[in-house]
């Protein structure tokens, strides 16, 4: 946590930049200034997200807002970006002097912190949409439509996104931005953002060189228009490694840039920590696990070969059989990843970190692993609830779900017609007056925290007058009071259920750690359950035989039916026989 928020700081840092080099436009209001309520809102809480801390304008009127909701600052158009990257980013991607005007010694290839070393160089790659002709062109003729692998554009151009051959003289690496490199040539893979998902290849320019020559460069792409209306998406992806903790991480920085004009920025950070087994008790605690796992598939193999498909009709096998699957994906992606972080520790100890790496693969690896680890975790979770079923209230637990199943599956059927129903209305009825009815999943999560009653009524009332107020009082009729009340009365009614029919066996695990306890004299017996033992053995020491009279009466009984069936069934085998 302390080293996410870490880099929550320096992507803060990076975006705002040295406070020294930035100049605020800060206006200078009268003694009897008053505030003018029929002013134009240039921004609203879509745009500069829902909880700001602070509005910086810089000279040029440039507004960048600060978002505590997502970590981040608000940038909103081209120009806004370009102004980040030759003022923020790039001045500190390089080590600056000290806060005594000390230049850094021996931080050759550090960012501005003095604490996380590049790996290699950082890179900024676009990807590009072609122009294609609009279905109406009564409009306008031209049209630039969203990101998808189909219509993306990969020529090779020349600078200014020209075919022709240009008469201007211009870097190499300016030059190279404008050429296409296929996600082979740069290593890298398809990532996924907010809207849209994107292909690894791209145009791409790297920060290699002089801290002068990368700032020239980058203001020679700002006027040549590098990026322009065509511009879906763009990434900046770095690789860091901090000494002092023995951490890579892997940074990727992505601007999407919308049909509609809009910018959405994000930023990922992941830490990877490629030490295989930090102590031998992991060690060991692995190798346990893995040959655990082996005898736990060679059970379950066992008793496939005897139930056959009735194995799968029981709940408690596919909850076995996730296990299983996890932990044998768990331990072949855990070998891949170990393979990969061996190919990047030597070619990071042949190059001494100067020459790029990209992480991107590593992290995927990773994260598979994690899904795997978690998923393992909470099937094995769940099969507590069968190797505790003797204590009471877990058997009850369990029972109570058994006795009630159908009933939930037909109600969970009419729920969610009645669900989508209301999902339906919502959507259509406020996508372009609530925010929170934007998507149909940002609407389904809404309806879902009014089932909870964890609802603002004055937002929808607002949306509008009649309609809101009538389908919010539907869905509270409908869903909260009748649809809910019915699931609550199908759970307590199989619980009473599941109550009156409970087994005697469920008490046997409290029965064993009594005895374990009082054999181990933890815990001494008082007065009374000396007493109540006592009496139990002489009740069965000594029996009455009243009490026995019924129980012999019923033996002597079915004994006589016994014989007097057998008479009969030995009678017509007779007869059948002709005898």
């Amino acid at each position: 946590m302390k080293l996410f928020r870490f880099f929550n700081i320096w992507l803060l840092s990076l975006f705002i930049g040295q406070t020294s080099g930035i100049s605020y436009n800060q206006p200078k209001l009268c003694a009897n200034a008053s505030w003018n309520s029929t002013a134009i809102t240039f921004a609203t809480s879509a745009t500069v997200g829902a909880s700001p801390v602070g509005i910086f304008v810089n000279s040029i009127n440039t507004v960048y807002v600060a978002d505590q909701t997502n970590s981040r600052i608000q940038i909103n158009t081209i120009d806004e970006y370009w102004y980040w990257l030759e003022n923020s980013f790039v001045s500190n991607i390089r080590a600056q002097q000290w806060y005594n005007g000390d230049i850094p010694q021996y931080l050759n290839g550090f960012l501005n912190d003095k604490s996380n070393r590049f790996i290699g160089w950082a890179t900024i790659r676009q990807l590009r949409i072609k122009s294609e002709l609009c279905p109406d062109q009564r409009v306008i003729s031209i049209c630039e439509d969203s990101y998808n692998f189909f219509n993306e554009e990969t020529k090779l151009f020349q600078p200014g996104w020209t075919t022709n051959a240009t008469t201007e003289e211009f870097s190499s690496s300016v030059i190279k931005a404008f050429n296409y490199s296929t996600s082979d040539e740069l290593d890298t893979y398809t990532y996924i953002g907010e809207f849209g998902t994107y292909r690894g290849g791209g145009y791409v320019y790297e920060f290699r060189g002089r801290l002068s020559d990368m700032k020239t460069n980058l203001s020679t792409l700002h006027q040549i228009d590098w990026i322009d209306e065509k511009t879906r998406a763009v990434f900046i992806q770095l690789t860091l490694y901090n000494p002092s903790v023995q951490l890579l991480t892997a940074v990727t920085l992505l601007a999407e840039f919308l049909p509609t004009g809009g910018v959405y920025t994000t930023a990922r950070f992941e830490p990877i920590n490629f030490y295989t087994f930090t102590s031998i008790l992991q060690l060991v605690c692995t190798i346990f696990y893995i040959f655990f796992i082996i005898y736990f598939i060679t059970i379950e193999i066992r008793l496939l070969f005897e139930l056959r498909l009735k194995y799968f009709r029981q709940f408690w096998s596919i909850i076995q059989l996730g296990i299983i699957g996890c932990s044998l994906g768990s331990i072949g992606v855990y070998f891949w990843r170990f393979q990969e972080a061996n190919c990047i520790s030597q070619l990071f100890e042949q190059t001494n970190g100067y020459v790029y790496i990209n992480l991107q693969l590593a992290v995927y690896v990773n994260d598979i692993l994690t899904f795997l680890l978690g998923y393992c975790c909470f099937f094995s979770m769940i099969k507590f609830v069968q190797l505790f079923r003797f204590n009471q209230r877990v058997s009850l637990f369990a029972e109570t779900l058994k006795s009630c199943a159908k009933e939930l599956i037909s109600f969970s059927i009419m729920f969610a017609i009645v669900f989508m129903s209301f999902l339906s209305l919502f959507y259509l009825l406020f996508v372009s007056k609530l925010s929170s009815c934007s998507s149909l999943l940002a609407t389904a999560q809404m309806l879902f925290e009014m089932t909870l009653m964890k609802f603002d009524a004055s937002q929808i009332v607002g949306a509008d007058a009649f309609l809101g107020p009538l389908c919010f009082t539907l869905f509270m009729l409908l869903v909260v009071f009748v649809c809910l009340s019915m699931f609550f009365s199908i759970i307590i009614d199989s619980f009473h259920h599941a109550k009156d029919n409970q087994k005697e066996d469920q008490i046997m695990l409290s029965f064993m750690v009594k005895k374990f306890l009082r054999w181990t004299g933890l815990k001494k017996l008082n007065h009374e359950e000396v007493q109540e033992e006592r009496d139990c053995r002489m009740r069965s020491q000594y029996v009455s035989l009243i009490e026995i009279f019924s129980d012999r009466i019923d033996q002597l009984l079915e004994a006589v039916d016994k014989i007097y069936i057998d008479q009969k069934r030995e009678l017509s085998r007779l007869d059948k026989a002709g005898l």
